[in-house]
């Protein structure tokens, strides 16, 4: 009987364990890639500071870690406000514990398809473009620079949006989801000192996003009609259709695998494409 008891006292840790693991995963996997990362580095460092204060009895330094503490949790309510509300939504649809839905795929090659096309046609036509897709990383500040837009993303829309010579044609195009959100934003410059000096301006506002968020960005040369794309302060340079689709795909969908062709792309340097 006490041996049966001991077992399933057993049972009952392992399987807490492993609950508050899996659950602590999925809070990590919400996090990823965006800036919340940085900040629980900060809180990080605030508790090894607390812990050695007390240890070497810092009496001063110490208090202020207690009272950094004392009222970290509304800090952190505040601070990962984002991240919480897309945990609970996430939570919510049922999607907190499982992957993606079939429709959600669905929608996502949809979009995938629309911007590959529109992509296609504006490069062989040399139309410039500048094309950000928004992530995890919220893009609210870029967005507020440009036009509003929240229209359902079709090829054709966006083709029509950077014609030359037209109103929203100059900045970039903010895609979230299957939407365009606005038009005409614009974006940071990376300073990066080793960027090829013969990379053009939507080169480097390209990189200039991808380095401070996770977006992936797409740039269409007027000059050459080339398409590369950024992402994580990289640059891809030369796609065709091919390429760029995989390259989406594996971005937007969470693939894990990739052909070997796509990754030697990968490369600085070149002539000057915006």
């Amino acid at each position: 009987m006490f041996e049966d008891i001991s077992l399933l006292r057993i049972l009952t840790i392992v399987i807490d364990i492993a609950l508050v693991t899996f659950v602590i995963y999925k809070l990590i996997m919400v996090v990823r890639g965006t800036r919340a990362v940085q900040l629980l580095k900060g809180i990080t460092v605030i508790l090894a500071v607390w812990f050695l204060s007390s240890t070497f009895q810092l009496y001063t330094l110490q208090w202020m870690m207690e009272q950094a503490v004392t009222y970290g949790l509304l800090a952190i309510i505040i601070i990962f406000q984002p991240e919480l509300r897309r945990a609970l939504e996430q939570l919510g649809r049922g999607r907190f514990f499982s992957k993606s839905s079939v429709a959600e795929e669905e929608e996502i090659k949809n979009t995938i398809d629309h911007i590959v096309k529109a992509s296609a046609y504006m490069g062989k036509r040399r139309i410039g473009a500048l094309i950000s897709l928004e992530r995890e990383t919220g893009m609210t500040d870029y967005v507020e620079t440009g036009i509003p837009m929240n229209a359902k993303l079709t090829s054709e829309l966006l083709i029509n949006v950077f014609i030359p010579n037209t109103p929203l044609h100059d900045g970039a195009v903010i895609i979230k989801s299957n939407e365009i959100i606005a038009a005409g934003c614009y974006l940071p410059l990376s300073e990066n000192p080793f960027i090829s000096k013969e990379l053009g301006t939507r080169h480097r506002a390209a990189l200039g996003v991808s380095e401070v968020t996770d977006a992936v960005t797409l740039i269409i040369s007027e000059e050459t009609g080339a398409i590369s794309a950024t992402k994580n302060g990289e640059l891809h340079r030369n796609l065709d259709e091919d390429a760029l689709k995989t390259l989406l795909e594996k971005e937007l969908m969470k693939q894990d695998t990739t052909s070997s062709s796509s990754r030697s792309r990968w490369q600085w340097g070149g002539k000057k494409n915006g």
